[in-house]
């Protein structure tokens, strides 16, 4: 997967990840919605 760079106030791009109970999300389903914050959590131990 290619790197994108992007500026402040641009789009993010459309991509898909699994939520908490495994279903796939797309960003696209909230676009124009709600705000999404993503969160990338490195684990907990």
């Amino acid at each position: 997967m290619k790197a994108t760079i992007l500026t402040p106030g641009e789009p993010a791009p459309d991509f898909e990840l699994a939520d908490v109970h495994g279903k796939p999300v797309r960003l696209s389903d909230f676009r124009g919605k709600k705000t999404v914050v993503l969160a990338f959590l490195r684990g907990f131990m």
